[in-house]
């Protein structure tokens, strides 16, 4: 980087100014994709509550199927196959929590 200094002030070479123009383009075109192609707000997903039946319960996974057709399994499950529970997910997820009545 060559850096001039002139009466106290430093002039940037056509390079560094390319560089930088570069740079802001690349920034401003991350932020524009990031809010429209990928906003945030995809990040954060509804939690969805259904009553479902336990179809199995494999040594604390038990496993049901949900109204989004979406096989959920559920972790430290002490359900027998056939109990019927309310589970919260997130929409489009494949896994699920108990909750408690």
């Amino acid at each position: 980087m060559q850096v001039m200094a002139v009466l106290g002030r430093m002039e940037i070479s056509s390079s560094q100014k390319a560089g930088l123009v570069f740079g802001g383009a690349f920034v401003v075109a991350g932020l524009v994709l990031s809010t429209l192609v990928f906003p945030f707000w995809n990040l954060i997903r509804e939690d969805i509550y259904e009553d479902v039946e336990i179809l199995s319960n494999d040594n604390g996974i038990c496993y049901v199927e949900t109204s989004d057709a979406i096989p959920k399994t559920i972790e430290n499950c002490n359900h027998k196959p056939g109990d019927v529970t309310t589970i919260k997910f997130g929409k489009g997820l494949a896994w699920a929590t108990v909750v408690d009545p």
